[in-house]
């Protein structure tokens, strides 16, 4: 049922992850407007996710809409999979709680080390099991900016990308991503833990410590997703990764710091409100959160 559900998910939101990935690697069709800020200073903006979408829509139609969606469903789906068998053999935990029992604190430490050995386990062997999928969808997507045709089956993707890269072509921007997520992950956790265990005694209000500290964790690491999604694509063969749209990078750390730079690292980490801070227009590279 939690499989079912993120499918679901995944299915009504993939137009919105589609028009974020490609505000990720810096493509930005349409052009800033004048508008004025929460405080009534004159900026200029970029449009929304939801005029993105629209936009991606009259150039490829409702179905254009879905571009990379089933290498990427499939990879989720592959991925919890491979992760839910590599972590059958952990010792279940979920019959007590070091919130909801009394423990003494070796007992809860001891705990969280076991709870968050089982966590890392898994989420590593999703990433890896789901990455070639996710650089497969990555690069059916970004097609869209300059136009090519060259990854559009499943099975032609895994051809070309193979016959191009190798192997390490289906693992191109695994490790930011895997360091981003797996800190996220580690963050959260000890901060979650020693919150409900140590701060808040107030069982109502420790239901509101998980998703409010998982938020400013994946706010801190988000950077990681954008160098992910650009090393995904970068040098592959398409527009997008290419100049101008995009430098050649060495490495994911060297395009860390060209981002970094720039001030592009959290670019489409504000989908709603996005203020345009870049350089003139004609410039390649869009400096949008």
């Amino acid at each position: 049922s939690s499989v079912g559900f993120r499918v679901f998910l995944t299915t009504l939101s993939h137009p919105m992850e589609y028009a974020k990935f490609l505000i990720q690697i810096g493509h930005e069709p349409m052009p800033p407007y004048r508008t004025r800020s929460l405080l009534g200073k004159p900026v200029q903006a970029l449009p929304n996710v939801f005029r993105y979408v629209k936009y991606i829509k009259e150039m490829d139609g409702f179905v254009g809409c879905y571009r990379g969606y089933f290498p990427k469903i499939t990879g989720q789906i592959c991925g919890a999979a491979a992760a839910a068998a590599v972590t059958k053999n952990f010792n279940s935990m979920e019959s007590f709680s070091p919130i909801e029992d009394e423990m003494s604190d070796e007992e809860k430490i001891s705990y969280l080390k076991r709870s968050l050995t089982k966590d890392i386990v898994g989420r590593t062997v999703t990433i890896i099991v789901s990455h070639p999928f996710v650089v497969i969808s990555a690069r059916m997507m970004a097609q869209f900016v300059g136009g090519e045709e060259i990854y559009n089956g499943f099975f032609s993707s895994v051809v070309e990308i193979y016959k191009e890269q190798g192997l390490s072509g289906f693992f191109s921007g695994l490790f930011p991503r895997w360091l981003g997520e797996l800190t996220t992950l580690i963050l959260s956790s000890f901060i979650i833990f020693a919150i409900n265990n140590y701060v808040i005694h107030d069982r109502e209000l420790k239901a509101f410590t998980t998703p409010t500290i998982n938020f400013v964790a994946n706010s801190l690491t988000y950077p990681f997703c954008v160098v992910s999604s650009c090393m995904a694509v970068n040098n592959c063969g398409l527009a997008a990764g290419l100049p101008p749209n995009m430098p050649i990078y060495n490495n994911w750390a060297s395009c860390w710091v060209h981002l970094s730079r720039q001030g592009l690292l959290n670019r489409g980490s504000s989908l709603l409100i996005r203020y345009y801070h870049g350089p003139p227009r004609s410039s390649s590279l869009i400096a949008a959160n």
